[in-house]
């Protein structure tokens, strides 16, 4: 059995090497058998590898996308905060221009009255220990603003220093239920005190019992002692009503302020002022209505034929 056995395994190598040598001479004759072979395998086994690729493909774009995910949620954040730092510069941008035409515009009229003045942002609104309408501003007794002087902005009175640190100030405003301004009617020279009223109004009382007020009138400053709190001459506010009553001695008018108090981004702080004041120079200009001419051009009668009728009978 054991030699059986060894003949057979003996003749199986025999076969595996004429077999060999068969197809090793076919391949060096050029008959490709074993490309043709190739051939067909692959066109078999195609159809198989598509399929796999296909089922696998989706799972394979899933690892991908996961991979990519955060490389994409990176870059997210990076044009987020891109885009915010360029919406904060055009935001910057306005603000930097609407200061620059308020500076320029009180810069125009502290020119007018030829007040010498140390201009100031202002940075802080609200109510101290002392007073409750206030700005602070970012200027202050290192730039030789000092206690008591006036504080101007584009259109005029804004209000008064009432204390100051080194590189700072902080200003009573006009609207202030505390404060008091001497002031006259461009108009008739009668002279009236100005007192706040908590917002935009203003009560004016008329010294001056043989005084008359009357609506539009426009307030300026009657001015203090050295200049101190007030300076003479500065816009303060227009007569807005005239009340009637006679349940006061001195006649009363309700007024408002030429100076926006809750838009103030620039003010300028008075720190020296010409003997006598601007006087009246300072009087806002009221603005130029537009007219408009319209030309009527005629055109000319048109010629009559005399009629048939008319020929006749002359």
């Amino acid at each position: 059995m054991a030699g059986g056995g060894n003949n057979r395994s003996r003749l199986l190598l025999v076969i595996l090497l004429v077999t060999s040598l068969f197809l090793i001479t076919l391949d060096l004759r050029g008959v490709s058998v074993t490309k043709n072979s190739r051939n067909a395998t692959q066109s078999f086994l195609a159809p198989i590898q598509r399929g796999v690729s296909d089922l696998f493909s989706p799972v394979g774009n899933l690892f991908s996308d996961i991979k990519n995910f955060g490389k994409t949620k990176a870059e997210l954040r990076d044009l987020k905060r891109e885009n915010a730092k360029l919406r904060k510069k055009v935001i910057l941008n306005k603000d930097t221009t609407g200061q620059l035409k308020k500076l320029k515009n009180v810069l125009n009229l502290a020119g007018r009255g030829s007040y010498k003045v140390v201009s100031a942002r202002v940075i802080g609104k609200g109510s101290s220990s002392t007073f409750s309408q206030t700005i602070t501003i970012d200027a202050g007794s290192n730039d030789g603003v000092k206690k008591d002087m006036t504080v101007m902005g584009e259109l005029g009175l804004v209000g008064v220093v009432k204390s100051t640190t080194s590189t700072s100030a902080i200003v009573l405003l006009m609207n202030d239920p505390t404060f008091r301004i001497g002031v006259r009617i461009a108009r008739s020279q009668s002279i009236g005190v100005l007192m706040g009223e908590g917002d935009n109004s203003y009560t004016l009382q008329l010294l001056d019992p043989s005084g008359s007020i009357e609506k539009d009138d426009v307030l300026l400053s009657l001015g203090s002692d050295n200049n101190k709190p007030f300076v003479p001459g500065l816009p303060v506010g227009y007569v807005k009503d005239v009340k009637n009553t006679s349940a006061t001695l001195t006649q009363e008018a309700s007024v408002r302020s030429y100076s926006n108090l809750g838009s103030l981004g620039v003010v300028s702080v008075i720190v020296k002022s010409s003997n006598g004041g601007p006087k009246d120079a300072l009087i806002p200009r009221p603005t130029p209505t537009p007219t408009t001419t319209i030309y009527v051009t005629q055109s000319p009668a048109p010629e009559v034929s005399p009629s048939p009728s008319s020929k006749a009978k002359n």
